[in-house]
């Protein structure tokens, strides 16, 4: 819905009817994933999108039916692969989608203010079962707007919404009217709308440009820091979200406890003094990945040098060094792919070629 907002203010503002559908569960392969969704206005007019095109004119259809008075549902898209193609839904998935009246109110409101000053909030919505189109919205401190029906079951839901914002996921939870477990008379789809994933780039050097160009096109939030400071500026690294004049070791001791398993840190620095306190440091915090650049050989220096200082076994398992996959890359934004693709194969446990993991030499 984040990308609605917009249209959906603009729409508001003028009066102007407007039915959401929203895309709440897939099963099997999909276009979209949950959280996708697209607007239809009494006047015909169309934004967003839940499947990239398989699906649409359907619910357009059935957006114009709510706008005449149809009550809020589950329209529920599932083909097999064999005949995916003749209906439109190509990937063969089966595609659940929540279709409602929009009507504003605090909720739309507390959800606006927090994505406008870049927070992270969820989006609670009962969309089966009792009270279906009740809504409350999340907040990162913990504080809640509007209700989905009952005291306990609004603490009960934000308990759980907790984790699936710190987590960046969506999805349906069941519950009984009063928040029980293992019920299902209510079903809600908790939407997170988490802050975009950090990027922490250590070392001001040839390969952290692209490395930060390309985490950028990614939604990562991108941080550059280097102790150096005739290095470490914005004119070198504009496409960083920030530039930082600090040792690594001291920048994480600051910061590190803001960081989480959708984060990154990487170390480019090829040098001894910066990448074992800077490693060091990583491993005390929850960062999801970290990564070393430099050859097989510095890395065995490197990782002898870490013992010294104290990591552990499992802190060793936790460094993806070499950093990246094994693409044969070689120049700047190869590498920064090759790494970018590795941070994405860990956080969705995909098993592929990591450096790390392979022998001989890096380039062919």
């Amino acid at each position: 819905m984040k990308e609605l907002l917009d249209d959906l203010n603009r729409w508001s503002s003028a009066g102007e009817s407007v039915a959401i559908a929203r895309v709440i569960e897939l099963e099997g392969s999909g276009p979209r994933l949950p959280g996708a969704a697209m607007a239809v206005t009494g006047s015909g007019d169309v934004r967003g999108s839940v499947s990239g095109g398989c699906v649409e004119s359907s619910l357009v259809h059935q957006a114009e039916q709510i706008l005449n008075g149809e009550p809020a549902h589950i329209a529920t898209f599932g083909f097999s692969d064999d005949d995916a193609f003749a209906v439109g839904l190509t990937c063969g998935g089966t595609l659940h989608c929540y279709v409602e009246r929009f009507e504003p109110g605090a909720w739309f409101d507390a959800l606006s203010d927090a994505l406008a000053a870049q927070q992270p909030v969820a989006l609670l919505t009962v969309v089966d079962g009792v009270g279906v189109g009740a809504k409350m919205v999340l907040v990162a401190d913990g504080a809640t707007v509007g209700s989905l029906g009952s005291a306990e079951l609004d603490r009960v839901v934000a308990r759980d919404a907790v984790g699936e914002l710190n987590a960046g996921r969506s999805g349906i939870r069941h519950y009984g009217e009063d928040g029980q477990a293992r019920e299902s008379a209510v079903s809600v789809f908790i939407e997170s709308f988490a802050a975009p994933p950090q990027l922490v780039i250590f070392g001001a050097v040839d390969f952290t440009a692209a490395l930060a160009r390309v985490g950028r096109v990614l939604g990562f939030r991108v941080t550059v820091c280097d102790a150096r400071e005739v290095f470490a500026t914005a004119q070198r690294f504009p496409m960083a979200d920030e530039v930082v004049v600090a040792w690594p070791d001291r920048f994480l001791e600051e910061n590190g406890s803001a960081l989480g398993p959708r984060d990154a840190v990487c170390v480019l620095t090829h040098d001894a003094k910066f990448d074992v306190p800077a490693l060091m440091a990583a491993f005390a915090t929850d960062v999801g990945y970290v990564g070393a650049m430099g050859s097989r050989r510095t890395h065995l220096h490197r990782t002898e040098r870490l013992v010294e200082a104290g990591a552990t076994d499992t802190d060793l398992a936790r460094l993806r060094s070499p950093i990246g996959l094994d693409l044969g890359a070689r120049t700047p934004e190869e590498t920064a792919i090759s790494i970018l693709a590795e941070i994405i194969a860990q956080r969705t446990g995909r098993h592929v070629a990591a450096l790390r993991d392979t022998a001989g030499p890096l380039h062919d």
